[in-house]
């Protein structure tokens, strides 16, 4: 369960984890591009997740991973190398976010993703590939196994219960923990920038002139 310290910050997590078998998952892979201008708002949209590998035309399911009746409740991914590749579109993390995933894992991860991740209270994990691909067939030999996140203390426990520990920026680990977008962060110095103003506006009389 989520342990919340601000409006669906998280400190830990215990979850399903889901195996994804696919090296350089772009953003197109995660969420078609025909699928963009759909409102995030609309009850289907956790659907374009993945759309292409989980729905056939005539809208029936197809075996993908994600499907599979063990792995529909995951909120953590564990995938191969640079996950999140190519196009910088923000919808890619607002499908995941439909799906109640909370945390990717990966070798690597596209530099801009992984900000846009942060950005929206996902936690991205880097692990080595050797890690990954040993969580990925642990999670295959025991459909539903759980994953263990503390993003308090950085470290992960696997479905076999061995624990290794991750590296995050000290703010991307505030921002999750508190749920901070940018705005957040700025009016956390609200005192100080109304003082600047006031202060600024006195030594330089011009600069507090209003219409």
């Amino acid at each position: 369960m989520l342990k919340n310290k601000g409006s669906n910050g998280f400190k830990s997590l215990s979850a399903i984890a889901v195996p994804i078998e696919i090296p350089n998952c772009d953003t197109d892979q995660i969420i078609p591009a025909r699928f963009l201008r759909q409102p995030i708002t609309d009850p289907n949209y956790r659907k374009v997740l993945f759309h292409d590998l989980r729905f056939n035309q005539d809208g029936s399911e197809t075996d993908f991973v994600f499907n599979h009746f063990s792995f529909k409740n995951g909120k953590i991914f564990v995938s191969d190398i640079n996950w999140g590749c190519g196009s910088s579109r923000e919808n890619a993390v607002m499908a995941l976010k439909a799906n109640h995933i909370c945390v990717v894992i990966a070798p690597s991860f596209g530099d801009i993703h992984y900000n846009n991740c942060i950005k929206n209270g996902i936690l991205p994990i880097r692990l080595s590939s050797v890690i990954c691909k040993i969580l990925r067939d642990q999670l295959w030999q025991s459909p539903g196994a759980k994953i263990q996140v503390n993003l308090e203390k950085q470290f992960l426990i696997s479905p076999n219960k061995k624990m290794y520990e991750f590296n995050i920026d000290s703010l991307d680990k505030y921002r999750l923990i508190n749920n901070f977008n940018d705005l957040d962060l700025t009016e956390e110095f609200t005192k100080e920038i109304i003082n600047f103003t006031e202060i600024y506006g006195q030594r330089h009389r011009w600069a507090s002139i209003t219409d």
